[in-house]
């Protein structure tokens, strides 16, 4: 009887521990997850945030769909893109990008 008392508080001591190691893990894994996912990809998108509101007439951009252009005019939530002589877009803020081709150029000038 005295055993049977023994082994079940020595189980109830090995359930408590391993619920323990268990919030630990999880929580371990959640900032794991912060620090090489979640946090990168917030920078990334106020780094591009700023680029966008920085772009001004003249610039040259790229849009989502592969379209290259130049800034015509700025709107509040749209870009005026000149893709060709006489032909201009509009295009959503969040689909135009600035042409990395035109500032590798600009970096080679240097």
């Amino acid at each position: 009887m005295l055993n049977l008392i023994l082994l079940q508080a020595e189980g109830a001591a090995q359930a408590q521990g391993s619920q323990w190691s268990f919030w630990i893990m999880m929580i371990l894994i959640f900032v794991v997850f912060y620090f090489f996912m979640i946090r990168p990809q917030t920078k990334k998108q106020k780094e591009l945030q700023k680029q966008r509101e920085a772009m001004k007439k003249g610039d040259k951009v790229v849009t989502a769909g592969g379209i290259y252009g130049e800034i015509k005019e700025v709107q509040d939530a749209a870009f005026i893109i000149t893709i060709a002589k006489d032909v201009t877009i509009k295009v959503s803020k969040e689909s135009v990008y600035a042409d990395a081709s035109e500032a590798a150029a600009s970096q080679e000038k240097k």
